[in-house]
């Protein structure tokens, strides 16, 4: 419990130090671009492909599951809609990148940490936290960007999915879309996207920065940072739903 407290204090620690002594911006903008071509655009090829076929699965379990002929089948777009905006594409995917993108923050700046790079940093007088981390921290802003991506292709593929396998009607699916539909769970998730790209981008440069050991010791960081990662989002998935929600 205790090492668990010193963890978190570390955390906010860090926090605070990414600020400090900023990097020029000439070379902070060329650090900002990279990452997020790295951790943003790199990271919309696999988000496509999930979101599609879950869209789909989604929508076959629900027509699947509502087969009473006096349930209107334009629920299973309604079904679907509420699902991928609510829950499947700010959570689920973020738990997804929590691997692919924090395996890949954590072993970049662990590998460094173990090649006494971060030490190299220091020594010229660089922060290397506001070096490192502050520019994926601000590729983190462009996060909700993949979300909307990932609900859009999510309800693209349960609109084929329920068209081509007959499942209802094309306008069927669009209306049960339009039913009931409340704007504010689209700022929701948008609000949740925010907050989990901050974690994504902070946990993952926690554990790899402050690694110890050797080569060894980056693949267990990359364990570590992906699974307190992952207990984050949910922990904080719960605390949001309960705040922008529940009434």
């Amino acid at each position: 419990m205790i090492k668990m407290l010193t963890s978190i204090g570390k955390y906010f620690i860090m926090m605070g130090e990414i600020f400090k002594r900023p990097t020029k911006w000439k070379i902070m903008k060329n650090l900002i671009f990279k990452e997020i071509d790295e951790l943003i655009i790199g990271s919309l090829g696999i988000v496509a492909f999930l979101s599609f076929f879950i869209g789909a699965v989604v929508t076959i379990q629900t027509a699947l599951n509502l087969n009473n002929p006096i349930i209107p089948k334009y629920l299973i777009g309604f079904t679907a809609r509420q699902s991928i905006i609510l829950e499947f594409s700010p959570t689920f995917i973020s738990i997804i990148m929590a691997g692919r993108m924090g395996s890949y923050i954590t072993s970049s700046i662990g590998t460094m940490r173990v090649t006494e790079q971060i030490d190299a940093l220091e020594v010229m007088g660089i922060n290397p936290l506001n070096y490192l981390v502050f520019p994926k921290l601000i590729a983190s802003f462009t996060y909700p960007f993949v979300i909307a991506i990932s609900m859009f292709v999510g309800i693209f593929g349960g609109y084929v999915a329920g068209s081509l396998g007959g499942f209802l009607a094309p306008e069927e699916f669009i209306h049960g879309l339009q039913d009931d539909f409340n704007p504010y769970h689209i700022t929701y998730a948008f609000i949740k996207a925010a907050i989990f790209g901050l974690l994504l981008a902070t946990i993952p440069s926690y554990f790899g920065y402050y690694m110890q050991g050797g080569a060894l010791e980056v693949g267990k960081a990359s364990t570590k940072s992906f699974v307190w990662t992952s207990v984050a989002i949910i922990i904080t998935n719960y605390l949001l739903t309960q705040i922008l929600l529940a009434q």
